[in-house]
């Protein structure tokens, strides 16, 4: 407990087991909050909600065996993230490892491939150093995930506490300046660039360099387009925003990038959902990437300059070098008008229903209005995940919280109270869908029992959405095993969770019902009867390139 707190950990989600009773016991008056959550999953998607929104190193616990096999998902989820959790597991008596005891699980063999790093404690001694190194590990460099398993026997053992304030990693020293040279040629390929095309990512928001991206990006008129994990990197309202990229971005985006003769990519990947087919992905464009991690750079798409580094510091020194060119702006004036252009002819929308009916894209507009557009917004996966990308402009970092990488549905209800717990003076809004609810439910007695006010709206139109929508575009509408019916009753559910229920059917009401359910006080669940066979649009289609959108 001590060694957390001088971590800067004022909360744990977790859930205790027999071999990690001592952990708890130490908790018991350790001064450390802990949130129970009703399955390991939820502590860990809490772990993740609370460092998204935080930028802090996020604590989760669980006892050995089925307790850690269950936080096997948060834990994947943070790595395809690059989110800092640290996820501090129990394991049976060091007499028993390799035995088959009861609830013994290889941890650190079954997390090795999803973690940054894992620590298997040996000796009580080793405790301290091993939770220091935890946390730097989780939070520098590329942020991500942390195991950190304690035997039974070894964490209930006394010993002398005494701080450790160094750090001793000699194989672990991240690159974070950045090459000048590097920064100085990524300069005047920007200065000469006709078509330019900033492209940010999650990495952005990791590294707190939102401020610095918008900067940089009105050094002169760029365009810019973020990925699904940069929503927020740079405000959405302003003139230069072009919407998101990728499967289910603007058209604006994806054609400017098809059409770029320069692409800057800041701390993102060029992972399949923003590239399409990758061999007619940008065809025009030279590429510039800044990525902390060496390993992302020429990955996917081959880097002409490549630049390793922290994108905050990075930034600063890309516009103090481009400042000092003096390029024309009138350059890129052409570029604009063929950017308006698309955007006039190819705005997001869709057809609204005739009589009262909700459709879900409408569902967003309504909650982004009653809400001001300033709530932190977490969501699950599938079609609610990709409106709720397109229709609520996120204008700040660490606004929006989604499972991008691992595409995890049963995150949103958990992230959204390790957010809320984190945030605890902001408006928190799970937007959901009626599938991917009922990963996580439980987490509504959680939510309950510690009063954390989370708001969760689900978009309930009886399908795997996203699934149904694949199988009517590409597999004839032969719809298997995607009705979800309309079961449960979620007003009972919630009621039944201790929760405050509503149904919401008319979207003539719908913004001043969605007002007021905020407004009440605790966890709300409103149960939203959306429109059944809704597709998400604009799509780029599996294996095909981003300028053959369809929809």
């Amino acid at each position: 407990m001590e060694c957390l707190k001088a971590e800067g950990v004022d909360v744990v989600f977790g859930l205790p087991g027999g071999a990690n009773i001592p952990t708890y016991d130490a908790l018991y008056d350790g001064g450390i909050r802990h949130i129970l959550v009703r399955h390991e999953a939820g502590g860990g998607h809490a772990a993740e909600g609370y460092a998204k929104a935080t930028g802090k190193v996020g604590v989760a616990f669980g006892t050995s065996g089925p307790g850690a096999t269950n936080l096997v998902t948060p834990i994947m989820d943070a790595m395809m993230d690059s989110v800092p959790v640290v996820f501090i597991t129990g394991q049976v008596r060091t007499d028993l490892l390799g035995t088959d005891g009861f609830q013994e699980a290889d941890v650190i063999g079954i997390t090795m491939p999803a973690v940054k790093h894992s620590i298997m404690i040996q000796h009580p001694t080793e405790i301290p150093r091993a939770v220091k190194e935890a946390f730097h590990i989780a939070r520098t460099g590329r942020p991500g995930p942390v195991v950190l398993d304690i035997p039974t026997d070894l964490s209930k053992a006394d010993i002398d506490y005494v701080p450790i304030t160094d750090v001793r990693l000699p194989g672990y020293q991240p690159t974070t300046e950045g090459n000048v040279k590097q920064v100085r040629q990524a300069a005047k390929a920007l200065a000469a660039a006709r078509r330019p095309v900033i492209y940010a990512g999650g990495g952005v928001i990791l590294a707190d360099a939102g401020d610095e991206l918008a900067a940089f990006c009105r050094a002169d008129r760029f365009p810019v387009t973020t990925t699904l994990n940069g929503l927020g990197a740079y405000p959405a309202p302003d003139p230069q925003w072009l919407g998101m990229l990728g499967m289910h971005g603007t058209r604006t985006a994806n054609y400017a990038m098809d059409e770029a003769d320069l692409i800057c990519c800041v701390g993102a990947r060029f992972d399949d959902r923003i590239t399409g087919k990758l061999s007619e992905f940008a065809p025009r464009a030279k590429f510039i990437h800044i990525d902390v991690d060496p390993a992302e750079i020429s990955k996917n798409v081959p880097a002409h300059i490549p630049i390793v580094g922290d994108a905050k510091g990075i930034l600063v020194k890309l516009k103090a070098e481009y400042d000092a060119l003096g390029a024309d702006p009138g350059r890129l004036s052409g570029w604009w008008q063929r950017i308006e252009g698309w955007q006039l002819k190819h705005p997001l929308g869709y057809e609204e229903s005739e009589d009262t009916e909700i459709k879900p894209q409408r569902l967003i507009e309504a909650v982004y209005e009653a809400t001001g557009g300033e709530a932190i917004i977490t969501t699950d996966v599938g079609q609610h995940q990709m409106w709720a990308a397109q229709y609520y402009h996120y204008k700040r970092p660490r606004q929006w919280i989604s499972s991008g990488g691992l595409g995890t549905m049963g995150f949103g209800l958990p992230a959204a109270m390790g957010a809320a717990v984190g945030c605890p003076e902001a408006t928190v809004v799970c937007l959901t869908g009626d599938g991917s609810i009922q990963m996580n439910a439980q987490e509504f007695a959680t939510c309950a029992q510690e009063a954390i006010p989370v708001k969760v709206i689900i978009a309930n139109n009886g399908y795997l959405g996203m699934v149904r929508q694949w199988q009517e575009l590409f597999w004839e509408k032969r719809y298997s095993s995607v009705d979800m019916g309309r079961f449960p009753d979620f007003v009972k559910l919630a009621e039944a969770y201790g929760c405050t229920g509503v149904r919401l059917t008319n979207k003539d009401t719908l913004v001043d019902d969605i007002r007021a359910a905020i407004a009440t006080p605790g966890p709300v669940v409103v149960d939203v009867r959306v429109t059944r066979e809704e597709n998400t649009y604009p799509m780029i289609v599996p294996g095909e390139a981003a300028r053959d959108m369809v929809g």
